[in-house]
């Protein structure tokens, strides 16, 4: 069979399954192949057309060798079907193609489908969680995406380094280390700062596998990122609600929810809505030792993120302040290299500056430390650690 008429087989074959509404298993697919060319089809030519099928029916299709490299952080395609990934050193051509524009918005809508959300005309784009596949998923529709259909595939695979790997790795060095184990001990509580795939995670989960075994953490998250090697773990992972609109679990109820469960750290995942609010009330209520990660440009410009946040929840921006001062002490920013290293690039301490609350560095990265070091050892020295300097 000629590749122009294999591709009218395909398209019958696909017309006929959804207008039967038989299914997409292979044996639903051969006996559509078969009927629809009028039972002659060779072997060959039933191969062929289910392999063709099943790379849009399963799975993420052309896509799925992609995902499953344990170097891909983001898969990408523009409208059109040009696709690009990124293997931790930015954007590059994939080596595949979708086909066309029907079959980037053919795939994108199954995707969505299978995330449980809607994807058409009236709900143009759409946010989801591919949790069989560890896959964060976006796309947006034309008109809305001027050019074609854009699909964003964001690959979140379980942070399980410790602190010892992140040392070899180059994220941190020896004195790096020492210091976060200390914060540790002391049971300060913290925020991780940085950008998207700087590494906030990675480095939250290497702290937690460092905690003492005898705690117990309650991890809440958007998606399950967190994956520490410690003996007494309970995770809580938010779901969006179905194409109904219903059903659906949010990450402040969950906080709440964390707080009936005897938790000795509490941790929000990624702080990046009205939970801000639940998270900081929840640090102030005798739970030590607390963590969350939360996205800025620079550690000085977490209060004005929180403060953002906050707002979605109403809470007033004085309140934000006041709680923010007495929940937390310790931020580290996460950056990532022009290369694609992720590094910890700042350590900041929280000060009051009148009303307001500001985040001051006490170590950089290019500039080693500075003089807030002696107020991060005055915190260490308050839980009875000694500053490992």
């Amino acid at each position: 069979m000629s590749e122009r008429a294999g591709g009218v087989l395909v398209e019958r074959v696909r017309s006929r399954l959804a207008a039967t509404g038989d299914g997409t298993g292979s044996a639903a697919v051969a006996a559509a192949v078969r009927a629809e060319s009028g039972g002659v089809a060779s072997d060959l030519d039933v191969l062929d057309a289910l392999r063709v099928l099943r790379e849009e029916f399963v799975g993420a299709g052309p896509l799925d060798a992609l995902l499953r490299d344990p170097r891909t952080t983001d898969v990408l395609v523009h409208g059109g079907g040009a696709v690009w990934v990124d293997r931790g050193t930015g954007p590059e051509p994939a080596g595949v193609r979708l086909p066309d524009e029907a079959a980037v918005r053919r795939l994108a809508q199954r995707l969505a489908l299978a995330a449980g959300r809607r994807l058409d005309d009236a709900s143009p784009f759409v946010d989801g969680w591919l949790a069989d596949a560890g896959v964060r998923l976006h796309a947006v529709l034309p008109p809305v995406a001027a050019d074609g259909t854009c699909l964003s595939l964001r690959v979140l695979r379980p942070a399980a380094h410790d602190l010892a790997a992140l040392r070899r790795m180059g994220t941190i060095d020896a004195g790096g280390e020492a210091l976060l184990r200390a914060v540790l001990a002391a049971r300060l509580a913290l925020l991780v700062s940085g950008g998207t795939g700087t590494g906030k995670t990675t480095i939250l989960g290497a702290l937690l596998s460092a905690v003492d075994p005898r705690e117990r953490i309650l991890c809440v998250e958007d998606a399950q990122e967190l994956s520490p090697r410690h003996p007494h773990v309970v995770r809580l992972v938010s779901r969006p609600a179905n194409i109904e609109g219903a059903g659906g679990v949010a990450l402040r109820d969950l906080v709440r929810q964390a707080l009936r469960m005897r938790p000795d750290r509490l941790v929000v995942g990624e702080v990046r809505g009205a939970e801000v609010a639940e998270m900081l009330s929840a640090m102030n209520t005798g739970h030590d030792g607390g963590a969350g990660t939360v996205h800025a440009n620079s550690v000085n410009e977490v209060p004005a993120r929180l403060e953002a946040l906050a707002a979605l929840g109403g809470m007033p921006r004085p309140a934000l302040h006041s709680q923010l001062a007495a929940a937390v002490q310790v931020v580290l920013h996460m950056r990532r290299l022009r290369g694609g290293a992720r590094v910890l690039d700042a350590v900041g301490v929280l000060a009051r500056d009148g009303a307001e609350v500001v985040v001051r560095p006490a170590w950089t990265r290019t500039g080693g430390w500075t003089g807030e070091r002696a107020v991060l050892g005055r915190l260490l020295a308050e839980r009875e650690v000694a500053a490992p300097w």
